[in-house]
């Protein structure tokens, strides 16, 4: 293409050809050319090795050397010749877009010092070669600049291997940690603003089950060989999910397999239809890592546990989706491994509550948070109240009212059990001691509290029980400790010196929940204990007085239960302890209770946990004769 005599072309009446790509930045450098330079010498120019040639104002070729012609594969010399007259432009493509193109006409113009660039140039015959490209102003008198161009190919394929070792695996030569975040935000970014494709992403993020024990066994180097066949399998599942997507009429490609480290590996589904997809993507792969591995002589079985996130891309974010696949992976290892678990919001919710409980516990003592409601123990043969167990609350400013179960086993993994339980236990004794002062006209009830085996090992409870009990002035009789069955059975060392202890002390020690644990009646002998308190799974079959009614699936009342409490109330009076029935809830099962000789009953049918107030009107209701 010839130019004209007027200066350049605009840029909109430039054909700009598509055989060119360009790169990298447009800088301003300080001219280092000067009229000594000994580019001016028609013989040093013509037998440089880097290819030059001087451009007029006008941006057309006045001469070229022969590295030039060779570089653009024009020939040599003669194809040299041949570049005269044409536009410098269009030659390295400066042309391609307007910043390029603004800043070359700024130095054609010596306006601006230097031009330098980086372009991807097409030879006719199909090959191609990156260059950079400098454009730099002679002398004045010249009225000319000097375009010198310099084959980069070797540079940038270094690059780009370089690039590609740094984003690859290399054990298993998949994408790596980095490559697969570039991609996802990649992803991300581009369904922000794309209205084609789903607006969907999805991820199947997974891990070897037993893994570790195959390096710790037969070492790193069958583990890598391991790693890098699970990497073939798993990129055949892409491959043919990729498939089905292309033979179903979707765009999309395959997912990418990533390495994400370890034996953690990642399937990113972009533009994903739905979880049905990634279902089926996720029990393909788990098909596929159950068949056995071939290895050096050895045959491996392993498994996997996968986690599923599929939403919208809009409302996520790369940190967001990779929170939620890690704590679905979780879950499908908790839930027993070898399996794909699909995220559930609701199910996150209330891992997300637990953390927020587990993390302002400590600090919702200090504040006053907790209080104390009191069920009534009842004397089952006339109905009069003997004592009432303390059932903390939590009054959080989130969440509202929260019972026991939504706390108590956080505050045993923290270990701020310890802080509540001696909240609880002063609470409780304060309050039994207060009622004991109001009502000296009837007897004094006792207070149960609970307690966890941690407080037994993380605290001197003897001492704590000993110091609240004379800061409060309530006889050791009137205190009795509840501890669960399985903890109590599996009591031994200190837990077990410490309820002696108490025991001595005059505190009663109850073993709640029985019947439901580990049952050891021979060791139950040796427990310093005063009461069983039944599981209120026992009470249910008592609901019922005939066959008609039935208490069953089948209509018909449990034998079985009436048997076991008559056997268990037996041997504890024989062994000189009481018993308590919990979830008492109906006359029929009071009455059926009493004729098995059940001591004590809770539940329902007397009161439900009440405030310490309404445990004081019935207390002075008792207290009244009748008319």
């Amino acid at each position: 293409m010839s130019g004209t005599s007027q200066g350049p072309a605009p840029a909109a009446d430039l054909v700009r050809p598509n055989t060119t790509e360009r790169d990298m930045d447009v800088s301003v450098r300080v001219p280092v050319l000067s009229s000594s330079d000994d580019t001016r010498s028609p013989a040093a120019f013509a037998a440089a090795p880097l290819a030059m040639a001087v451009v007029d104002r006008e941006g057309l070729v006045v001469s070229a050397n022969a590295a030039m012609g060779t570089l653009l594969g024009a020939g040599g010399a003669s194809g040299a010749e041949a570049l005269v007259g044409r536009v410098a432009a269009e030659l390295v493509d400066l042309a391609s877009d307007n910043r390029t193109w603004h800043a070359y006409r700024e130095v054609l113009r010596g306006r601006q010092a230097r031009l330098r660039c980086t372009r991807r140039l097409k030879h006719p015959d199909g090959t191609s070669l990156w260059v950079q490209v400098s454009v730099a102003p002679l002398p004045e008198e010249e009225r000319a600049v000097l375009v010198s161009v310099t084959d980069i190919s070797g540079q940038r394929q270094l690059q780009a291997r370089l690039h590609h070792l740094q984003m690859h695996d290399p054990v298993t030569r998949l994408p790596n940690r980095a490559l697969f975040f570039e991609r996802l935000a990649a992803a991300l970014e581009r369904d922000a603003y794309e209205e084609s494709g789903t607006g969907r992403i999805g991820l199947v993020y997974l891990d070897l089950d037993g893994f570790k024990a195959v390096n710790d066994t037969l070492g790193h180097r069958v583990g890598d060989r391991l790693l890098a066949a699970v990497a073939e399998r798993l990129t055949r599942c892409a491959d043919e999910a990729g498939h089905c997507r292309t033979a179903g009429g979707a765009a999309a490609g395959a997912p990418l397999v990533a390495r994400l480290g370890g034996d953690e590996f990642a399937l990113l589904v972009e533009d994903s239809t739905g979880t049905e997809q990634l279902a089926d993507l996720a029990e393909s792969v788990l098909g596929a890592l159950q068949a056995p591995f071939d290895l050096a002589g050895q045959r491996l079985t392993l498994s996997a546990s996968i986690g599923v996130v599929e939403r919208q891309s809009a409302s996520t974010t790369a940190t967001g989706l990779m929170q939620a696949a890690d704590t679905t992976l979780y879950w499908a290892k908790a839930d027993g491994k070898a399996r794909w678990t699909l995220f559930d919001p609701e199910r996150n919710a209330h891992r997300m509550t637990r953390q927020a409980l587990s993390s302002t516990l400590r600090s919702a003592i200090g504040r006053g948070e907790f209080k104390l409601d009191y069920q009534p123990l009842v004397r089952m043969v006339n109905g009069e109240v003997r004592g009432v167990e303390a059932l903390v609350r939590w009054h959080h400013p989130q969440f509202g009212l929260l019972a026991p179960n939504r706390f108590i086993s956080l505050a045993e993994e923290d270990g701020s059990i310890v802080q509540l339980g001696r909240w609880i236990l002063a609470t409780a004794c304060r309050q039994a001691r207060r009622w004991q002062i109001d009502h000296p006209d009837r007897a004094p009830i006792f207070v149960s509290v609970n307690v966890a085996v941690r407080q037994v090992w993380d605290s001197d409870l003897v001492a704590d029980v000993a110091e609240i009990l004379a800061e409060t002035g309530l006889a050791p009789h009137l205190l009795q400790l509840e501890l669960t069955e399985s903890a109590l059975m599996g009591s031994a060392g200190r837990p077990l010196q410490a309820l002696r202890a108490l025991s001595d002390m005059g505190v009663r020690i109850a073993i709640d929940d029985f019947g439901t644990g580990y049952s050891n009646l021979a060791y139950l002998s040796r427990l310093p204990v005063s009461v069983l308190k039944l599981d209120g799974a026992f009470v249910r079959g008592f609901q019922y007085e005939d066959s008609a009614e039935g208490a069953g699936d089948d209509g018909q009342p449990n034998a079985a239960d009436e048997i076991i409490v008559e056997a268990l109330v037996q041997l504890a009076h024989r062994l000189g302890l009481s018993v308590t029935a919990e979830g008492v809830e109906t006359d029929t099962q009071a009455s059926r209770l009493r004729r098995l000789g059940c001591d004590t009953g809770q539940g329902w049918l007397y009161s439900r946990a009440v405030s310490p107030e309404r445990i004081a009107e019935m207390l002075g209701a008792a207290a009244c004769p009748q008319a």
